[in-house]
């Protein structure tokens, strides 16, 4: 791993949406359900293959998970399948998508069994086109270990002392990404572009998606990084530390819900209703806390210890998802052209 990384990343995510599509629509895997979604829910540590596994002993379905990068590139790749889907299923598009991924009419709508159990403030859609499966709150994280002046307010983050101290996510193909520009949105209105002008050198560097961010912040690269405050759960359960914690923002954190749906024109439209109702099952939900380490939708489902009350945010900020992700795009360009 490089140990030096001293400028933003910035990277084009039209042209990494296309390739990721690309390489998916020669031929359709041989598999009874496909499911795109993001790096971290396929890999082995994430929940996809243990759903997989267990979804396939109760239905004899067999279930390919595709990775499509982070949030805002599994978006970019349905899109560009659109007319001919590969997917069956999408997961991991969230609350700040979901305006685009309608207005798309990507996905068919079925309500799923389960759904009843799911607190009413996360079924953001009521078509159910898309519907929730989890949920957390965008967070700082910090190591505790390396930091002495902790920031109390996201102003704080633009001071001098803070330079190349935070990793971020980029919001034009990021979900946390988008969140967080989302964030400093609710906080700066108008002003958000003199804050993000200002906050600029005090990132190390954006990530395409979260997976990438994360490991460098764990590796040491900068003390500050945006996660959710449910990540120091995993390093209590996994890794048996306090080392890692969730910095408290007279701001507050926002939301988000994440999201699954069919897609229009899926091939296995059986089976995808069967996985969906799965999906919202108490065997389902189970699996969330410790291998996606978010809140499962269902609130009757156990928590591991790990999860404490004190890393809930005491003040809930709402975002307002309509133009957000044109908007990064426009701040983005606008940040490039100011360096």
């Amino acid at each position: 791993m490089r140990r030096r990384i001293l400028t933003i990343a910035i990277i084009c995510p039209v042209v990494a949406a296309f390739c990721a599509a690309t390489l998916l629509s020669c031929a359709r895997p041989t598999k009874d359900l496909i499911v795109w979604s993001y790096d971290s829910f396929v890999s082995e540590y994430g929940p996809g293959q243990k759903l997989a596994e267990l979804f396939g002993k109760e239905t004899g379905v067999q279930v390919g998970f595709v990775s499509k990068g982070d949030g805002g590139q599994l978006l970019s790749a349905l899109a560009f399948e659109a007319d001919r889907p590969v997917a069956d299923i999408a997961i991991g598009l969230d609350n700040l998508l979901l305006p685009k991924a309608l207005a798309l009419g990507l996905f068919s709508p079925y309500r799923p069994k389960g759904l009843d159990a799911v607190d009413q403030v996360l079924r953001i859609d009521s078509s159910n086109r898309l519907v929730p499966f989890d949920y957390g709150y965008f967070a700082i994280i910090y190591d505790s270990t390396r930091t002495k002046e902790l920031p109390t307010s996201l102003a704080d983050f633009t001071k001098g002392a803070y330079a190349k101290q935070l990793i971020l996510m980029d919001p034009r193909t990021s979900t946390p990404g988008l969140g967080f520009l989302g964030w400093t949105k609710a906080v700066y209105g108008r002003g958000l572009s003199a804050y993000w002008k200002l906050l600029v050198p005090s990132i190390l560097v954006m990530t395409p998606g979260w997976d990438t961010g994360y490991g460098l912040f764990t590796s040491g690269e900068a003390p500050f990084v945006l996660s959710y405050t449910t990540s120091p759960a995993y390093h209590r359960e996994v890794e048996k530390t306090e080392r890692y914690k969730v910095l408290p923002l007279a701001e507050g954190n926002p939301l988000e819900v994440e999201l699954a749906g069919i897609l229009k024109g899926a091939k296995n439209r059986s089976n995808a209703e069967r996985f969906m109702d799965f999906l919202l099952s108490a065997e389902a939900q189970a699996i969330l806390p410790t291998t996606q380490w978010m809140y499962p939708a269902r609130s009757d489902t156990p928590l591991p210890p790990g999860f404490r009350d004190e890393d809930r945010p005491v003040k809930v900020l709402t975002i307002d998802a309509e133009g957000l992700v044109a908007e990064a795009a426009g701040l983005m360009a606008e940040i490039a052209r100011t360096r």
